[in-house]
């Protein structure tokens, strides 16, 4: 793998830390909590760049184009493109259209990243937008006022500790242009600072405060910046990677989107393709489903998405991901009750078919994978069902349920009648009071993943890798297996037969694995190996009779302490 960095090094860089946005007569964390997505901005001169320096592309994330770690542009070079950034095509007003087409409750843009750039117009540094390109206006104040028109709310990202061009800045220069030592309480108190008083006192009343990277920032600087926010934007929230504890709710790792339910007040920051910045090459855009997807199971999981958009340099957004924002957002104001002002699903995960959200006592499933055979199942529901209807955009058709070994069956039409996520609302007679045991689903194929295992000796941890600079990778396995370890998984099983069972896994070279059903059969088979967790096939296992089963994977022979387990997967032999 490129670039592979160390979680705990990244923890460091993040500085993760904690304790939902509004509209602005709303109160503090109303808007965050139930309006569950935003829209992010990365934009700056790194976006005139687009990942291209001299004629040479480099794969990963614009906005850190300058580093070493990527095209290590000079000092003073980079400073030169303030003198051609001209983003004639930048329409607030139209940014702000996408948003609340899209469904977005809120835009957070960046004010300076980690280049040192401001893009709005700084007293505190010259180098901003106002002061060195020919286009010399504050977009800063166009989005807000076009953010407000909207009715959206409006935030500020700010890189408070890394600043690559101030002298004593975070992994800045060390001197200043008189070649004086500098110190980090210089940047802090002529920049930083000023800067953080000006973005909270210029443009009106705003939601957040995005800070970025705190690493190894000292905690009074930390205190310093979130008083300023709280004085002049006291209904404002602060983001968790300010460090020290002192934000108001956790940001999760970039790109990453929670398998399992989270406690607290979070969010998840995923982008529209695979870099934050604009990059010339990055095509790969992240389809209207897959925005579904992923926006319902992160407010599934009890969170907040917020996700990125980078314009181009000229300040036109791509069309790809614009068409993409509209199409899932026009799925959302026919389904607002999916994502908005709704609480986690009570089955604390995905189920094969799709995802669950709750509003009371209301459960709304999200069917992204539609039964063909007309029976969509559902597994460990205890509390009454009164009334089931299949809803087809304001409207609703009354369908019906049975029950059966502790799951609820509901008969639908073999045909979904939405192209992206098919919605069905379930009243119940009271809260919902749900085993969360994993099912079998008897039409389509089960993933369950290692991090719900119970382990024994052996290790369940997350890791994280970067596949292209910055483009986040991460996944919860169970590794340094030992000759008696093993992976326990909980199933329930409606339906008695044979399952066709595979592991997705990663390691070197030769591998065996065993899977054992307790009290039943034990399969097991050879399989090469894979650096990026491919699935491969083990056997059949059968479940004579409906009911509870516990499973156990163990890794037998061959290269087991290089071996990577990261899901068993079921499927039902037909």
């Amino acid at each position: 793998m490129q670039g592979v960095i160390a979680e705990q090094g990244m923890n460091e860089m993040w500085g993760e830390s904690t304790v939902k946005l509004r509209a602005e007569n709303a109160e503090r964390g109303q808007l965050f909590n139930d309006g569950n997505y935003a829209m992010f901005i990365h934009w700056g001169l790194y976006s005139q760049l687009g990942n291209k320096v001299d004629g040479k592309t480099y794969y990963g994330i614009g906005e850190w184009i300058m580093n070493p770690r990527m095209a290590g542009i000079p000092i003073p070079e980079y400073k030169k493109l303030a003198g051609t950034f001209n983003p004639q095509k930048f329409d607030a007003k139209a940014i702000a259209k996408l948003a609340k087409n899209a469904g977005m409750k809120y835009i957070v843009i960046t004010a300076k990243h980690h280049d040192g750039f401001a893009m709005y117009d700084s007293n505190a540094c010259d180098f901003n937008i106002t002061k060195t390109t020919p286009w010399a206006k504050d977009p800063m104040h166009e989005l807000a006022d076009a953010c407000r028109a909207e009715g959206l709310g409006f935030g500020f990202y700010y890189s408070h500790n890394q600043d690559w061009t101030f002298p004593g800045g975070g992994k800045g220069p060390q001197v200043d242009e008189n070649g004086k030592a500098a110190t980090f309480d210089d940047y802090f108190v002529k920049k930083c600072l000023p800067q953080v008083e000006e973005i909270t006192t210029q443009y009106g009343p705003i939601e957040l405060v995005w800070f970025d990277t705190p690493g190894n920032m000292p905690k009074k600087y930390v205190q310093q910046l979130v008083d300023v926010v709280r004085k002049n934007q006291p209904n404002a929230l602060v983001s968790g990677r300010a460090g020290h504890d002192l934000g108001d709710y956790e940001t999760l790792g970039d790109m990453e989107v929670p398998h399992k339910n989270v406690k607290g007040m979070w969010e998840s920051v995923d982008t529209t393709n695979d870099s934050w910045a604009y990059a010339w090459y990055d095509e790969y855009w992240k389809t209207p489903k897959e925005i579904l997807r992923r926006l319902i199971a992160c407010v599934g999981r009890g969170g907040t998405y917020m996700l990125n958009i980078g314009p181009r340099g000229d300040g036109s957004v791509p069309e790809r991901a614009a068409r993409s924002l509209r199409e899932s957002g026009e799925w959302i104001r026919r389904y607002p009750q999916v994502v908005y002002c709704t609480d986690a699903s009570p089955w604390e995960h995905a189920l094969p078919w799709g995802d669950v959200t709750v509003k009371g006592t209301k459960l709304y499933l999200s069917v992204f994978e539609w039964p063909t055979s007309g029976k969509l199942y559902l597994p460990g529901l205890k509390t009454k069902i009164t009334s089931a209807k299949l809803l087809k955009g304001g409207m609703g058709e009354s369908i019906k349920f049975s029950s059966s070994n502790g799951w609820t069956i509901f008969n639908l039409p073999t045909v979904t009648p939405e192209k992206l996520v098919s919605v069905i609302e379930v009243d119940l007679a009271g809260a919902p009071d749900v085993d969360p045991v994993f099912g079998l689903d008897p039409e389509i194929e089960t993933e369950i993943l290692a991090e719900f295992a119970k382990v024994e000796n052996a290790e369940l941890s997350h890791k994280r890798w970067m596949e292209k600079f910055g483009e986040w990778k991460s996944v919860h396995h169970v590794h340094n297996w030992t000759p008696e370890g093993k992976a326990t998984f909980e199933v329930d099983v409606i339906k008695s037969g044979d399952y066709n069972v595979s592991l997705t896994y990663a390691g070197e070279g030769r591998l065996v694995w065993g899977v054992n059903v307790e009290g039943g059969e034990h399969i097991q088979n050879e399989q090469n190996s894979s650096h990026n967790y491919q699935k491969f096939p083990i056997g059949w296992v059968n479940f004579p009779t409906p009911g509870k089963y516990k499973i156990a994977v163990t890794c037998l022979e061959g290269n087991s302490k290089t071996s990577s387990l990261k899901a068993i997967r079921f499927s039902p032999v037909q």
